[in-house]
């Protein structure tokens, strides 16, 4: 059979499409596979499986769950992600790769971006020190930038020692982020060597980034003749959602298995392209439709504001001379200053609610970034009005969580030589949160703040190598603290003394035996705990056991390594550096599509694409903003340069304008696609930073109606 490309816009019924032929496919193959067993010769169960890919993790749920509903589970699903099938791909190769690598054979273990961050720095220090590679202020930006080229590199099928040559003829004479002056021959070259070093001291360790990983796939795996053998004996058919949303190299993968006769579904958004600037390289996967049947969708009524309504934005925001009125689905929120646009954006949204004439979770609030201020304010709002907000993806450094602090203050009372990472704040909060005793379906603390902060004053004794809190007893007035207090405290120090002891002992290999002893006497395992307290506690653990595995890995190799003691100062300095995030809000309630949870969804833009959802009602906040057309945090540096189409000239300005307009178009076609009824403009004249706000999108303000406020019934 051949091959089908399935290109529609946004909402045309692509992903339906796909599942219609997945559902034909897995009927034809069931029938097929019958005379065969009836014949006693069992169809081998390679033979029949099939590869299902989605572009991110929301949407891999989503697409398994509509494809096993689709076969009545007659046939397993099994949907991953692009980097979730290599990443499992290399672990399970791994004895191939290490005998072509001529490396130590050891299990690999996969690093998190941030404890890749903080070993790269180690590793580089002394090149750092000395400025070699030319950077301004933020050492971290610096060191991210550079990992994040060894990782464009390796989704794009570039060998890593080809990326100082890359950096030659793209930047010659950019200065692409602040922080980088001219990048010149020289920091070109200096900026490969410190890659391949990281490469090399990696592969020697079995650490695994997500750069080498893509590395170790496209130019080892997929080359390797055994891997293809057992690749294509494995899978005999692809289906891929949203494939404008892959890395180049897993268009490398479908061209080798539509090669050995496997049967393939593709869907493309040419609007999509969410991940252009983060691996994605939408134009290469594009290809792909030249060796298939191709299907174009045409837009789906009722799905949106209609074309009109589509190309009406889209004309008055790129065409400067376009002059219409845009139709009365389309209004705006106007204020002088942005936190009484936030107040009114939520009187809007509380006054639809009311009446009825929409459900909270028909309605969506976007942003090109949410910041504190607008999460604060629309959820306390909203929140007092009985309507429930779930911020998309919130993530919050670990370290705002009370009990993360409340732990990891107690690992400086337990382990010597960290006085000075403690201080009386820090014990006070640990007291109040370790006293925490369950009443009814929540947390008492035994301990106040008041009484907290008289024990820190009076019964903690700072020093550098062994801190430690002293009896109730010596404080003067310990008749003060009362009964229940003083019994809470005297449990806490007493538990502190023993694990001490047992340190001493050697009874804890590390710190993870300790913490978790802890939650267990504390915390009672996390029971009574609310979704973002459990969230952030469950990712602290997981957190503390990758950096111990990894600590643990890196001895075995090192046998002049730092002390415990000091990797636990390094791992309580990670923490506060606020680089380790939770999401405290899961995204799914027992399986359950976020949008059901019942509450208005918050996100910005990248985080609301992802996730492709529909809302009757959309709110952009700050409307005008310069942010619209700007990639931020979703465009790695120098992404252009590693992109399969890159034609080797210097990347200059004015593609970066041409760039960002582009980006702009797709974003507007997306987001209004995915409004069903009513969009509201929600502009202020000043934004966050008192300055005034007249972006890409002003033009759009301008020409929409203005929302009129009914104050009776906002009352």
């Amino acid at each position: 059979m051949l091959p089908i490309w399935i290109e529609g816009s946004t909402r045309s019924g692509k992903t339906t499409r796909l599942v219609r032929e997945f559902s034909q496919w897995v009927e034809k193959t069931l029938t097929e596979q019958k005379p065969e067993e009836e014949k006693g010769d069992l169809l081998h169960p390679l033979k029949s499986a099939v590869l299902v890919f989605a572009a991110n993790g929301d949407n891999k749920w989503e697409l398994a769950n509509k494809l096993s509903t689709a076969v009545e589970g007659s046939y397993p699903v099994v949907c991953k992600t692009p980097f979730g099938f290599i990443l499992e791909e290399v672990r399970l190769f791994w004895p191939l790769l290490f005998e072509r690598l001529n490396i130590k054979a050891q299990f690999p273990v996969r690093l998190r971006p941030e404890t890749e961050q903080e070993l790269a720095t180690r590793l580089w220090r002394s090149h750092l020190d000395k400025e070699e590679i030319g950077h301004r202020k933020s050492e971290y930006r610096l060191v991210r930038n550079i990992l994040d080229l060894l990782q464009l590199a390796g989704a794009s099928g570039i060998p890593a020692e080809d990326i100082p040559n890359i950096l030659e003829q793209g930047l010659a004479s950019s200065q692409w982020p602040s922080i980088w002056e001219k990048i010149t021959d020289d920091k070109a070259q200096k900026i490969g060597e410190l890659l391949l070093l990281w490469r090399r001291w990696c592969l020697e360790r079995g650490l695994l980034s997500y750069g080498i990983i893509y590395e170790l796939y496209w130019c080892y795996l997929l080359r390797e003749k055994a891997y293809q053998h057992h690749l294509t004996r494995r899978y005999q058919a692809v289906f891929a959602d949203d494939v404008d949303d892959y890395p180049a190299i897993a268009g490398d993968l479908f061209e080798l298995l539509l090669d050995r006769g496997a049967y393939g579904v593709f869907t493309y958004n040419r609007d999509g392209q969410i991940r252009l600037g983060l691996n994605a390289d939408p134009n290469y996967l594009a290809g792909l439709a030249s060796r298939c049947r191709t299907e174009v969708l045409n837009y789906l009524p009722g799905s949106g504001l209609g074309v009109d309504g589509e190309n009406s934005v889209l004309n008055l925001v790129l065409d400067p001379t376009y002059g219409a009125v845009l139709p009365e689905s389309i209004q705006s929120i106007q204020t002088i200053s942005r936190a009484e646009m936030l107040r009114k954006t939520a009187q809007v949204i509380v006054d639809g609610v009311k009446r009825g004439i929409v459900e909270p979770k028909d309605i969506a609030v976007i942003a090109p970034g949410v910041d504190e201020i607008a999460r604060y304010t629309l959820m306390e709002i909203l929140s007092h009005q009985g309507i429930p907000v779930e911020p998309l993806n919130e993530q919050r450094p670990l370290i705002s969580s009370p009990t993360i602090r409340a732990l990891l203050t107690l690992l400086t009372l337990i382990y010597p030589g960290l006085g000075r990472l403690i201080d009386k704040d820090g014990v006070a909060e640990m007291l109040v949160v370790l006293s925490r005793k369950p009443n009814e379906s929540s947390l008492i603390s035994e301990i106040d703040p008041v009484r907290a902060g008289l024990l820190a004053d009076y019964c903690y004794v700072p020093d550098l190598e062994q801190p430690r809190l002293v009896v109730a007893e010596s404080f003067p007035r310990w008749d003060r603290l009362g009964h229940r207090v003083t019994n809470a405290y005297c449990e806490i120090i007493l538990w502190i003394e023993q694990a001490k002891s047992s340190q001493q002992e050697q009874n804890f290999p590390n710190p993870i035996f300790l913490l978790d002893r802890a939650i267990k006497q504390f915390l009672g395992n996390g029971r009574n705990f609310s979704y973002d307290r459990l969230s952030a506690l469950r990712e602290f653990m997981e957190t503390a056991q990758h950096y111990w595995q990894v600590d643990r890995r890196i001895r075995q190799n090192e046998p002049i390594s730092t002390s415990q003691i000091a990797t636990i100062a390094q791992f309580i300095q990670l923490l506060r550096r606020g680089t380790i995030t939770a999401n405290p809000r899961p995204n799914r309630y027992l399986g359950d599509r976020f949008s059901d949870c019942g509450a208005v969804t918050l996100a910005n833009i990248f985080q609301y694409r992802s996730r492709r959802s529909f809302h009757r009602w959309q709110f952009w906040l700050d409307a005008a903003s310069s942010f619209w057309d700007k990639g931020g945090a979703a465009c790695l540096f120098a992404y252009p340069l590693f992109l399969r189409e890159w034609s080797g000239d210097e990347w200059k300005p004015e593609d970066e304008i041409i760039a960002d307009r582009e980006r702009l178009q797709r974003i507007l076609k997306d987001l209004v696609g995915r409004v069903g009824e009513r969009l509201y403009l929600c502009h202020s004249d000043l934004g966050v930073n008192g300055s005034e706000q007249v972006g890409p999108l002003f033009s759009l303000v301008n020409a929409s109606l203005p929302f009129i406020f009914d104050c009776a019934a906002l009352r």
